[in-house]
């Protein structure tokens, strides 16, 4: 008998410590995700009255910029609309500095949003499995600290922006077959500073601010919880109730954006018309209001050439050397061209690189007595009309020569501030664009 029982004992305390193994094991590999379901709102409900209710919360308990409360409401239900819309905008919230309310206003986003998966960090691996298998609305804090540093995380990011390509292949299983993963899903991302350059062109950006002692809100941690599962359910009856409607739709774009921002902001607006007048309008002066900084965000390459144009329209002259055009775009610090490479101003060769990705060549072009090596303006038009946006009403008086400059001298002024938005370059108005190509310029 006590045979048995020491031996029942020291079963039990096997199983014990296995169990506790396995504990230990479950642990080690994290939990589960697990997303709630939502049940819809009984009642149909007013589109209008939900998207103001929607507004109003996100003002409770966030301090935000103009216009970005009627973007946040458009944005947190289309994320229970997405599986009608051909078109992905990341939402994007940045700050130039720490507690400015990033992390507050993402969770505020999780509490409404359609299948909300919160994270700190996500390899590129996880985000299309994870999209693959629940379709969720990926909400991702501190991107600052992992998301400039991976090439294939941003390209699965990217990817999910329209719906047509959002797709990536990769071999899996002991046959490495190739499968499909889909990347099709509802994002927002917080960071300080601002996204790369390509998620950047794909997202509605709110830009958030520290808070004065005098702004006060609410606080998060303390809301009622019903208000948030009340705003759901009504989200997910409206979705259930729109889908179709919503896949048909063609909302009216603003003129004055470009196409990736309407791009960007056509779901947005599709749901607004389904509020009535009013919302369409919020909606539009959003539009416009908050794709006006994403249009100002140049590449490299198109920061150059709205330099190279500000120089020949304040110049006044249909050709320069490259040895004056240098000089001119790095007389301002605060271009970046001065201290281009490794605090050294950029090259010819470097300046030849870069317009090289847009057709355009160097050539010995004379300017009075002398043959330098340079550009003339007709060798830029094309682009600076493909790349440079927005246009202007007064692109087509812009001068193109000396002969029509003294008819034209305000005109091209005006051009130059628009490129710059409000920043004109600091380059010298006297004289002639002349100079001699320095021997060994090339």
């Amino acid at each position: 008998m006590t045979n048995n029982t020491n031996q029942v004992s020291n079963n039990e305390l096997q199983q014990s410590n296995e169990n506790q193994k396995a504990g230990q094991k479950s642990v080690s590999q994290g939990q589960a995700v697990a997303l709630d379901d939502v049940e819809p709102w009984d009642d149909p409900v007013n589109a209008s009255e939900l998207l103001n209710d929607i507004a109003s919360t996100f003002k409770r308990f966030a301090i935000l910029p103009e216009y970005a409360d009627t973007a946040l409401a458009l944005w947190v239900t289309f994320t229970w609309c997405i599986d009608s819309m051909g078109v992905a905008p990341i939402l994007a919230i940045s700050s130039p500095e720490k507690q400015c309310g990033k992390t507050t206003l993402l969770n505020l986003v999780t509490r409404l949003v359609a299948n909300p998966l919160p994270t700190s960090n996500i390899s590129a691996a996880s985000l299309f499995r994870a999209v693959e298998m629940w379709q969720p609305t990926l909400l991702i804090d501190e991107a600052d600290t992992f998301i400039r540093n991976s090439d294939e995380l941003r390209g699965i990011l990217n990817s999910g922006h329209g719906r047509a390509s959002a797709f990536v292949i990769r071999a899996v299983g002991d046959t490495h077959e190739p499968r499909q993963f889909s990347t099709w899903a509802a994002k927002a991302i917080a960071l300080i500073g601002k996204l790369p350059e390509t998620l950047h062109d794909r997202s509605i950006v709110i830009e958030l601010r520290r808070k004065l002692t005098t702004e006060k809100t609410e606080r998060l941690r303390y809301a009622n919880q019903e208000l948030f599962r009340d705003l759901c359910r009504k989200l997910k009856r409206f979705s259930a109730d729109n889908l179709k409607t919503l896949s048909m739709a063609r909302p009216t774009l603003p003129e004055n954006i470009s196409d990736r921002a309407a791009d960007n902001w056509e779901p947005l607006l599709a749901i607004a018309e389904l509020a009535g007048e009013t919302w369409t309008e919020k909606a539009l002066q959003a539009a416009q209001a908050l794709s006006t900084r994403v249009n100002d965000s140049l590449s490299l390459g198109t920061e150059l050439l709205a330099d190279i144009e500000a120089v020949f329209n304040i110049k006044m002259c249909d050709r320069i050397s490259t040895t004056d055009l240098i000089r001119y775009i790095c007389d301002d610090d605060e271009r970046p061209w001065a201290t281009y490479k490794r605090g050294h101003q950029i090259s010819p060769r470097q300046i030849a690189k870069i317009l090289s990705e847009y057709g355009i060549e160097s050539k010995t072009i004379r300017i009075g007595t002398h043959t330098p090596k340079g550009f003339e303006r007709h060798q830029f038009e094309d682009a600076f009309q493909r790349y440079l946006l927005p246009p202007t009403e007064n692109a087509d008086t812009a001068p193109h020569s000396s002969e029509t400059a003294a008819d034209n001298v305000a005109d091209t002024v005006l051009v130059a501030d628009t490129v710059y938005a409000g920043k004109t370059p600091k380059v010298p108005v006297t004289g002639a664009c002349v100079s001699v190509a320095e021997k060994d310029e090339w």
